[in-house]
């Protein structure tokens, strides 16, 4: 063979080598793309059916159908009860407390409305949890035949102000019964779903049943991008420290098949929650938004089909419920013992702390007295910064020795200009620092002890129903943007909006990083920082915050002022350029001990040197 064939098979093997490395690589971007299509498939299809069982609830004509003709694809039962209350009318009842309106359709004795009475949607309308005809409950059990719940009209057999119970007969005996009943000044609601005399109906191999809801939750605030992101939905394991999360801002599913003890539908800020008095034994959940253009303004469909437990063969089988409806207010979540307080987004472990165990207290303790959240907000941000005070003349005094100390460290880099030096001039350098009293971190660590609060704040604001709808100079509510021009038009990165409290951080943002820059070293390779410190940071904040709440800009902004104050301050009266320097010789004439880490250096310095000995003799 010679050198043209061998190079000819050559370059065809790497041509069919490469063939088939860019065909298994397009292979696998189609099979992802193809995984990602099936999941938004699955979460659309039982979206679909959650919508769908709405619509059937509320009497929609499927498209295609006659006009005026209602579609009743019902089931045909066995039993003339069953037959009967599928052809009976359905009425709707109200149970209500000072707290809440709770409405209940006979068609499947199920939740037909919740109305809030203490709180407004965006538009200053009735705020309501679930519209009426927006939820849909269905209980499935074999009885001889597959019967559910939400086709079937129930009897009402006792109701109240505060208790309604609904019957569901049988002509073998017995019935399934339905009680809820609410209590003064709370929230939550009480459910008993009860299967009384069906020991000779259900078989006593039935050891499971299925509960199905579906709710639509609408939109009840300003924005719904904001609205959109910190909406999602909750699940609890009992045992477990806090609940996981789904969908959080996008269309979700997910399959559960362990124990859990609690789900919610959660809002921005509200949701409703059912927990087991038991557990449900497993569970099937999706989430799937609307657009912001949906013209019945509603957010996103949730479903959660549920399988729990059952014991057949007694005369009376009874499964508790609890149904919390109402708002996202960390206070009352947690009066009821159960973690509905950690579904709130406020951050992880130590970000979670500080704002559980600081902020919060603080803001509720300072909401007792003030009823204007621009002052607390102002009063909050100034005890935040008296409590890191310390940590900030630490980190400007740090900064102020290095500053006086540039000249001897130029003095040291000129005399260990080499690469081979960099022991030496390292060396150096740490006794400078030892003999003035100078720690290199020392401006690093009390400013990144400040982040977590930074976070902690940032998370925060958006998740304190305190602040909806609370009114503040040219805000009209707290918790979502502020806007002094509406574009009515989206612009890219900025919105359709301009915030003013957005500017005026980014404002105060940039003077502060002007005032500051002049302890920034001279070195070319710092220009770069300077820039992004000076300009692009600004920048980038205002966009970031122009569609954030107003809360949080107005925050950031007093933060900006107040540091730019008390910088000024520490300047002019508290670290002086006189006083660091007398410190600095104060400590430069104190006997001082190597650390590990210094000794550790000059015996790395002793041994390279020796070893450049070593060298320079074996030559």
């Amino acid at each position: 063979m010679n050198r043209s064939n061998t190079i000819g098979i050559v370059l065809i093997g790497l041509i069919m080598f490469g063939f088939m490395w860019y065909q298994a690589k397009q292979t696998e971007k189609q099979m992802a793309v193809q995984a990602q299509l099936d999941s938004i498939a699955r979460v659309e299809q039982m979206a679909a059916m959650a919508m769908d069982s709405l619509k059937r609830a509320q009497g929609i004509v499927a498209e295609g159908e006659s006009a005026g003709v209602k579609v009743m694809n019902m089931p045909a039962y066995k039993d003339n009860m069953l037959t009967e209350a599928r052809l009976a009318t359905p009425e709707v009842y109200v149970l209500a407390n000072d707290k809440m309106e709770v409405g209940f359709n006979t068609k499947g004795a199920q939740i037909y409305s919740v109305k809030l009475n203490d709180y407004k949607a965006y538009d200053s309308t009735a705020l309501y949890l679930i519209k009426p005809e927006m939820s849909q409950m269905g209980i499935s059990i074999f009885a001889g035949e597959n019967v559910n719940t939400k086709d079937l009209v129930f009897q009402v057999a006792e109701h109240n102000d505060s208790t309604i119970v609904m019957r569901l007969p049988f002509a073998g005996g017995g019935y399934i019964q339905q009680k809820y009943w609410l209590t003064a000044g709370s929230y939550m609601m009480q459910n008993e779903l009860s299967f009384v005399g069906m020991e000779n109906v259900i078989p006593r191999n039935v050891s499971m049943l299925d509960i199905d809801w579906s709710v639509i939750i609408p939109r009840l605030e300003k924005g719904y991008k904001y609205e959109r992101q910190y909406s999602k939905l909750d699940y609890y394991f009992s045992g477990d420290k806090a609940p996981e999360e789904m969908a959080e801002g996008k269309d979700d599913s997910e399959r559960i098949d362990t124990k859990l003890k609690w789900f919610a539908f959660q809002q921005q800020f509200f949701s409703a929650i059912m927990t087991a008095g038991s557990e449900f034994a497993s569970a099937d959940f999706s989430v799937k938004y609307f657009p912001e253009d949906d013209p019945s303004r509603n957010l996103m469909a949730c479903s959660a089909r549920l399988r729990a437990d059952f014991q057949a063969g007694s005369s009376n089988v009874v499964l508790p419920y609890e149904f919390y409806l109402g708002p996202n207010d960390y206070r009352t979540l947690k009066e009821y013992d159960m973690h509905y307080e950690r579904i709130i987004p406020l951050g992880g472990s130590l970000v979670g702390w500080i704002s559980r165990f600081v902020i919060i207290p603080i803001f509720d303790f300072l909401g007792r007295f003030i009823t204007n959240y621009g002052l607390i907000i102002l009063l909050l941000t100034l005890i935040i910064k008296t409590v890191i005070m310390p940590l900030t003349i630490k980190s400007y005094k740090s900064s102020a020795k290095m500053q006086v100390l540039k000249p001897e460290l130029d003095k040291i880099n000129a005399k260990y200009p080499d690469q081979k030096d960099a022991m030496k001039k390292q060396q150096a350098t740490m006794d400078l620092y030892q003999k003035a009293g100078v720690s290199p971190m020392g401006g690093c660590l009390p400013m990144l002890l400040q982040f977590p609060i930074l976070w902690a704040m940032f998370k925060f604001f958006p998740a304190s129903i305190e602040l909806r709808q609370q009114k503040f100079l040219w805000a009209d509510d707290l918790s979502s943007y502020d806007s002094i021009l509406d574009f009515g038009f989206n612009i890219p990165l900025l919105g359709d909006h301009l915030s003013l409290f957005a500017l005026l951080m980014a404002v105060t943002m940039f003077f502060y990083s002007k005032m500051t820059s002049g302890q920034m070293s001279d070195d070319p390779n710092m220009a770069g920082m300077k820039f992004m410190s000076l300009y692009l940071m600004p920048i980038m904040m205002f966009f970031i915050c122009n569609s954030l709440s107003a809360a949080l800009s107005y925050y950031y902004l007093l933060s900006n002022i107040i540091t730019m104050v008390t910088t000024w301050i520490i300047r002019k009266f508290v670290v002086t350029e006189d006083k660091v320097r007398a410190e600095m010789v104060l400590n430069s004439n104190k006997p001082k001990k190597k650390s590990k880490w210094q000794q550790r250096l000059e015996e790395a310095q002793k041994m390279q040197e020796q070893m450049q000995r070593q060298q320079r003799n074996g030559r």
